[in-house]
Formats: structure tokens, C-alpha cells, sequence
């Protein structure tokens, strides 16, 4: 699939747009101020796979304390700021990668304004972030609803008022937790704009209806070429949104992220406890700095042809199992010796 090239934007030490990874994003979930929770969280998540985290300023003290958590991280750090343009600029003075801010809501043009020079001052980007929950009531009136056409026009409406301060260090995002409906608002700006694009859907539910959720939405608008960097929002802990945003990239190409493990759907002929063998094997294979496919399969008989997708495989039977390599079995061996002989190749793959 061929990526649509936009604007290149850098965030501290990191680069999106243009033919730049796309690269995976989260939010941390305690009060900044708890500054001890956040950097503990911050390292648990780099060590994940997390590339910028952004974390919420509604406070002089959260501003302060974002200063001290960016110190002691990895990643790039991005203010989330609502509505006070002053928490924005201190959050900028504290250090900030990036700022998201909903420039309509910020206080008016001249606060805008001030927000703008103190980005430009320190050359950091500025995220303009819409979504379906706080569209404009002439926008909703306008097009009888909530819908892809006013929240781009209301993007759009924003990015302007940056524009007009003679800044274009602009990131887009237009979030809504319909899934049409953000599919068709990204594929709209996407058209009309060169700016990089945040994607997500936002508000997208539990970590089960949450995840089919983003990888439905995030699903089409990357395998469109559409998105410079992303986050799976979860109700749930952050660590999933890295696992999940890892998943949906390697699965469309465009990510490789350590072992791929895939497994076969239990049916009647299986003979041994693949759900538990499949998610041991998941938990095992996840610090191998490995760029392979690892196949589980329940059954000896079918196992070895439906793996030849895969480097490396295992498969149960009654009593036994086997060691499987691009869909030829290499060697036969006790049921509860699958999991160690498995091991035992990933450990000395070259």
C-alpha cells in the first residue's frame, strides 16, 4: 500500500509525517501532579512500545510537574491543555514537545495568539484536536447533525486561525467514536490538507468493544495510506492501547514488532488445550527481538500445512506433538515438551 506524504513534523526526539514510521501513541491515566505514578507508568510503557505519551495540564502544578516527568523519560511528551491558554504556555515553558490544543476554545484570538508565539518561540508543534463530542452548534445546524463534512470544516476553521499567526507547525486529529463517520471525516481533511495526521477513534469503548472498534477504523484509513501516528484509546490500562496499535500495524505491514504468533480456531479435532498453549506461547515469545512468525496449532494432522506461513511452529495430538519449521515437521515429541522445545529454537535463531 502506498502512504499519502504529508508535512514532516518533528516532536522532541521524534519525526512524523512525510515517509516516517507511523508512530504509536498513549495517554497516561493518574493526575500528572502524582509525578511518581506517571513516570513509573511512562517507563512501563516505552518499554512496550509507546513512541510520544501525552499527559493532561489543567493546573500551574501539573504544568510544574510535567517539567519533572519529562526529565526523567524517554519518549516525547505532549500537553493535553482544555480550554485555560495559560496552562498551554506553561506547559510550552515546562518543556512540551507538542501542545494539543481546540484552538476555539482556548479563549480568543489574542489568547490564541500568545499560545502561538510561545509554540514558535520554542519551534514545538501544535496539535489541533476536534471531535464529534464538541463540534460547533452553526456546524451542527448547518449540516442537520453531527456529521464527517462539519467536523473537517471545523478542523479546517482552526488550523486557519494557526495559520493566520504565520505558524504551520500543525498536526491534525478529528476524532469521533463512530466509526464511519471518523473513517469518512479522516478521508475528507486527508484531501483537503498536507498536514500530519493523529488518528484514532476516540471514546472507542472496553478493551474487547474497543479494540474491534480501532482496528476496524484504524484498519481502513492505513491500509488507505492515511496517518502519520496513532493511539488506540481503551477504557482500560494504557499498556493494551501499545499492545493493541502494534498489532494493527504489523498486521497491515507496516510495523515490525517482535514475534508474530498466529493459532489456529479450536474445533472437534483438536486434542489439547490450544487456548492455554496459544497464550503461553504469546506471553513467551514477547521480549524476542525476533522479525518471525511462530504458528500454534491444535492439531497434527492439518497443523504442519496450515503453518506453512510461518518460520516456526507447534502442534498438539493425543499424547504427542510436533516441532514444525515453514510447514515440515522436524521433529516428534511429547505433548508437554512442545512449549520447552519451542523455546528451545527461539533461543539459538539466527
Amino acid at each position: 500500500m502506498s502512504r499519502k506524504l504529508t508535512k514532516e513534523i518533528k516532536i522532541g526526539n521524534a519525526v512524523i509525517g512525510n515517509n516516517n514510521p507511523i508512530l504509536i501513541q498513549s495517554m497516561t491515566n493518574f493526575p500528572t501532579e502524582n509525578i511518581e505514578a506517571n513516570v513509573a507508568q511512562i517507563l512501563a510503557l516505552e518499554k512496550a512500545g509507546c513512541e510520544i505519551i501525552r499527559l493532561t495540564v489543567p493546573t500551574s502544578q501539573a504544568a510544574k510537574a510535567f517539567g519533572e516527568i519529562k526529565k526523567r523519560v524517554h519518549i516525547p511528551c505532549v500537553a493535553d491543555i482544555h480550554f485555560d491558554y495559560k496552562m498551554a504556555i506553561e506547559a510550552i515553558e515546562n518543556g512540551a514537545d507538542k501542545i494539543r490544543i481546540n484552538p476555539g476554545n482556548i479563549g480568543g484570538k489574542e489568547k490564541l495568539s500568545e499560545v502561538v508565539k510561545a509554540a514558535k518561540e520554542r519551534n514545538i508543534p501544535i496539535r489541533v484536536g476536534v471531535n464529534s463530542g464538541s463540534l460547533e452548534k452553526e456546524l451542527v445546524a448547518r449540516y442537520k447533525g453531527v456529521t464527517a463534512k462539519g467536523l473537517v470544516e471545523s478542523a479546517l476553521d482552526k488550523v486557519r486561525m494557526i495559520e493566520d499567526e504565520n505558524y504551520d507547525n500543525i498536526v491534525i486529529s478529528i476524532k469521533s467514536s463512530n466509526v464511519p463517520m471518523c473513517v469518512e471525516a479522516y478521508e475528507l481533511v486527508s484531501e483537503a490538507s498536507d498536514y500530519p495526521l493523529h488518528v484514532g477513534i476516540t471514546e472507542a469503548g472496553t478493551i474487547y468493544n474497543g479494540n474491534i472498534k480501532s482496528a476496524v477504523g484504524l484498519g481502513i484509513l492505513l491500509h488507505e495510506g492515511i496517518g502519520d501516528t496513532i493511539r488506540v484509546s481503551l477504557t482500560g490500562d494504557p499498556l493494551e492501547e501499545i499492545k493493541s496499535a502494534k498489532t494493527i500495524l504489523r498486521s497491515l505491514g507496516l510495523r515490525k514488532a517482535g514475534i508474530e504468533v498466529i493459532s489456529c480456531p479450536t474445533c472437534g479435532r483438536t486434542k489439547i488445550n490450544l487456548i492455554e498453549l496459544a497464550n503461553q506461547v504469546e506471553d513467551m515469545v514477547k521480549d524476542y527481538p525476533l522479525d518471525i512468525k511462530v504458528a500454534v496449532m491444535g492439531c497434527v494432522v492439518n497443523g504442519p500445512g496450515e503453518a506453512k506461513e510461518a518460520d516456526i511452529g507447534i502442534a498438539g495430538g493425543i499424547n504427542e506433538g510436533l516441532l514444525i519449521k515453514k510447514g515440515e515437521v522436524v521433529k516428534k515429541l511429547p505433548q508437554d515438551e512442545l512449549l520447552g522445545a519451542l523455546k528451545a529454537e527461539l533461543d539459538n535463531w539466527n
